[in-house]
């Protein structure tokens, strides 16, 4: 009799996309077990204009990427709102957000909004209060400094347990 192999933990970054504050986090994850790495926000100052605000971005994730070296990302999908402009400016960012992991080499999964909710609370509407108790539970060292560092991590989670099947689908697209 063979014993299981062993399985290698899988580092995991979440990022929630913004122009003020893109949010971070990174865990660990080795079967159903998840470890707090590490989170925080990038904040590129208001007053740049656009162009120089992604950049910022990109340049605050390709040093957390640098730091942390996480094999796999997720990014949260945009949420479309009434106004037009606001979300074409998020989705820029989130552009951005997407654009740094590949850079490295690293694939990026994406997850709506309410998917998060559900996965890491259990409801789809949850709001911020509800997530940051459950982060409390499923990640006791995590103590996110900004509501967009604990989304992060709720995202990066939310890979944590989907991230089989999002391999699989990858993987029948690809034959």
């Amino acid at each position: 009799m063979t014993p299981p192999p062993i399985r290698q933990p899988v580092r995991i970054i979440g990022i929630d996309p913004g122009l003020r504050r893109t949010g971070w986090g990174v865990i660990e994850t080795e079967g159903n077990r998840l470890v707090f790495i590490g989170c925080g926000s990038v904040e590129p100052p208001d007053n740049l204009p656009l162009a120089s605000r992604l950049l910022a971005i990109h340049e605050g994730l390709a040093t957390i990427l640098g730091d942390f070296r996480p094999a796999e990302a997720a990014v949260e999908q945009t949420f479309v709102n009434k106004d037009g402009v606001a979300t074409l400016k998020l989705g820029q960012a989130r552009g951005v957000a997407m654009l740094a992991p590949a850079m490295f080499g690293i694939s990026v999964a994406e997850y709506a909004p309410n998917q998060v909710k559900k996965t890491v609370v259990g409801a789809g509407h949850a709001d911020k209060n509800q997530i940051a108790v459950m982060l409390k539970i499923l990640l006791p060292k995590a103590e996110p400094k900004s509501a967009d560092a604990a989304d992060a991590l709720a995202i990066a989670i939310t890979h944590a347990h989907h991230r089989q099947g999002v391999a699989l689908r990858l993987k029948v697209a690809n034959l």
